[in-house]
């Protein structure tokens, strides 16, 4: 099928497809409609992580250093935020950050800061090498993420970030 608008051929059928009519096919009852979203989601996932996993290699960073760093930068200046707000943004344990901070702290990516609001508290702060690490490689995993979405139109990319929207907010509220 072409997408007339932007001229591009869409897939008439899948591998998921072919899971779904297998499943209806041996069990009739059997609900297959998650199937078509939720593998696809799962595939896509799989893809991406290899994906990204490369890229942050050719970069020169782990994706949890540029998690990490990224949360920083994205805070705004003075790019600091205690360890507690990091884990929440990231969606990781606070054992997880830690680790990550230890280890960015280690590479001179980041310092643990006292917090000016309470004495026993640590903020983690930005360094100026960190700083400029997220700098040098933002714009070319944006731009590389961007290559990987050019099959979508700016509308779909809009529909479809709007329904993953939607669902991530149930799934979190279910998990929470």
């Amino acid at each position: 099928m072409t997408d007339v608008s932007q001229g591009r051929e869409e897939p008439s059928s899948d591998g998921v497809d072919a899971i779904q009519r297998e499943w209806l096919r041996e069990r009739p009852e059997t609900p297959v409609d998650s199937i078509g979203v939720i593998t696809r989601i799962w595939w896509i996932g799989k893809l991406l992580d290899d994906d990204r996993r490369e890229t942050m290699l050719r970069l020169g960073m782990d994706a949890a250093t540029r998690d990490l760093l990224s949360a920083l930068r994205r805070s705004g200046e003075p790019y600091r935020l205690a360890a507690g707000e990091l884990a929440k943004r990231l969606m990781v344990s606070p054992g997880a950050i830690s680790q990550r901070v230890s280890r960015a702290e280690r590479d001179g990516y980041v310092r643990r800061v006292p917090s000016a609001a309470d004495g026993r508290g640590v903020l983690v702060e930005l360094t100026e090498e960190g700083h400029a690490l997220i700098e040098r490689t933002v714009d070319d995993l944006l731009r590389h993420e961007e290559d990987l979405l050019s099959s979508l139109s700016g509308a779909q990319r809009g529909q479809l970030s709007d329904l993953l929207r939607v669902l991530l907010a149930d799934l979190t509220r279910r998990a929470g």
